[in-house]
């Protein structure tokens, strides 16, 4: 049966596809393009910053948003939703590289670590207030504290604890926190559930990260959603289907459905909002919900990323998928920084740039007259706002010269530099209204650096350091000594280390959660 188009009709879906055929295509005797060949193609309207016209979006089911990279294909087919079926699938029955392997484990007990320094995050009682206001089963335990609530809101409570603090591992090229919306879900499923090996989670995280990672390389466009959160919940989803052993369509549907769930912007960051930590929450509590109703038998949305209406059309707006060629060749979980301070890692070139002058100078606060963090405009955008007295924990977070100033001041930047009374300091405030943030003309929208230091002393010299790779970064990774100390640094047992660290030993993954409590 051939997909029903005449010459200059407009495409639809194939007969076999609208009457619900749960078969895959090559099954359903289909040769219309979704079974035939796919072709990537940009569409850029005649006038750049215009939308397509009506016809033309009939004809050719385009993306009404110029420079968005497309599959030429029916609205209906997803050629990056299939690779990721696909990808999961290989990973299940097939060898995961030692190096992705072990990056496993490092980030899932630096996570674990994060999640439980999270208990003393702002609005962190609010969240579990009313995660548990309704009740429900004892099924997940929140890290740090111990209580038990259903999976979905467990997880949504631990992934806000993850990122509240700005301390979790990040992917900087991806612009994207794979890790905090991947872990809480998987680790409350595997206690619901029982019986899941910790190698069995391993292979989800790498499975996970790859897709988060991927969506968020793929984007050609400065953020307008938080990326972070939304390409984690598709990560989530992905590692959550594999984990639950849903089939291929079951994982399609699941995808489908988060993507119906797909939600929140960059205005939480403009803001300082702990809204941000909030829609990472909200991306965990989405996968969750997505994986029931697919395993219940719910259909979803078939072309969510991909699709006229899909994700890389209305949330990033301009995309190209080529990193999704690279999976099962490209490991990403090899590829995420740790954070070796708790603030926006795009503070992180700026505080690694005063490290080395302090170290090389032995520059102390006093000498300062003034100082400049000469940075890509994403760093501008997220980080160089002006220090306050009376900002909050989160702007403080996200604030640049605030940070730059406890770091000339202590030599790092610590959990405890965000209480209020270290936010009030009087002497940190006047040393931190002397440091400025000024955009470069880097050309890559997503870059968080290269950032250069520059430091006016009082003695009429300035002292300069560039800084091309963050500590941190996986060219300069935190060494096994330094990760432990951030993760005991975070209040975490020592026991729930070495449970991460030979993660693959355990016969059930649910123990790792319950030494987390």
């Amino acid at each position: 049966m051939r997909c029903a188009r005449g010459a200059g009709a407009r495409r639809r879906a194939c007969p076999r596809i609208a009457r619900g055929d749960p078969r895959p295509r090559q099954a359903r005797g289909c040769r219309c393009a979704h079974n035939t060949g796919r072709s990537l193609k940009t569409v850029v309207p005649a006038r750049a910053g215009t939308h397509p016209s009506a016809s033309e979006q009939a004809d050719k089911w385009v993306p009404a948003f110029a420079g968005t990279t497309v599959w030429d294909c029916d609205w209906v087919d997803d050629p990056v939703a299939d690779r990721i079926v696909t990808h999961l699938t290989r990973i299940a029955a097939g060898e995961v590289p030692e190096a992705a392997h072990a990056a496993a484990k490092t980030f899932v007990a630096d996570t674990l670590g994060v999640g439980i320094a999270g208990v003393a995050a702002p609005w962190r009682h609010a969240v579990l207030d009313m995660a548990g206001i309704s009740g429900g089963a004892a099924e997940a335990t929140v890290w740090g504290s111990g209580e038990k609530l259903p999976l979905a809101q467990a997880a949504m409570v631990n992934a806000y604890q993850i990122h509240s603090q700005e301390f979790d591992c990040v992917h900087e090229g991806a612009v994207v926190h794979p890790m905090a919306a991947i872990l809480p879900c998987l680790l409350g499923w595997a206690e619901r559930e029982g019986g899941v090996s910790g190698e069995g989670l391993i292979r989800a995280i790498i499975a996970g990260v790859d897709v988060a990672v991927n969506l968020g390389l793929s984007s050609r466009a400065p953020m307008r959603f938080f990326r972070p959160a939304n390409c984690g919940g598709f990560g989530a989803t992905a590692a959550l289907a594999l984990f639950a052993g849903l089939d291929e369509t079951q994982t399609r549907d699941a995808l489908g459905i988060y993507y119906g769930q797909c939600a929140g912007t960059m205005q939480a960051h403009v803001e300082a909002s702990p809204q941000l930590a909030m829609q990472m929450g909200f991306a965990a509590r989405a996968a969750v919900t997505a994986i029931e109703l697919a395993r219940r038998g719910m259909p979803g949305p078939r072309a969510p990323i991909s699709g006229q209406f899909g994700y890389f059309a209305l949330f990033d707006g301009a995309a190209d998928p080529a990193p999704f060629d690279e999976l099962g060749r490209i490991w990403r979980i090899s590829e995420l920084s740790h954070k070796p301070w708790p603030s926006g890692r795009a503070t992180h070139g700026g505080l690694d740039g005063l490290q080395r002058l302090i170290a090389a100078h032995g520059i102390t606060p006093d000498q300062v007259a003034a100082g400049r963090f000469l940075v890509p405009a994403l760093t501008y955008r997220l980080v160089g706002r002006p220090p306050d007295e009376e900002m909050t924990v989160a702007y403080a977070r996200l604030c640049l010269p605030y940070v730059g100033a406890v770091c000339l001041r202590r030599g790092a930047v610590g959990l405890g530099d965000f209480s209020p009374e270290a936010l009030g300091d009087p002497d940190t405030l006047a040393l931190a209204r002397r440091l400025w943030v000024i955009a470069d003309d880097n050309p890559d929208l997503n870059a968080l650096h290269p950032v250069r230091v520059e430091l006016d002393l009082a003695d009429g010299r300035t002292l300069a350091c560039n800084v091309a790779e963050v500590l941190g970064s996986p060219a300069r990774p935190l060494s096994l000594d330094a990760a432990r100390a951030k993760f005991t640094a975070c209040s975490a047992p020592a026991a729930l280390w070495d449970a991460g660290m030979s993660l693959e030993t355990l016969g059930d993954a649910a123990a790792l959660a319950r030494a987390a409590a």
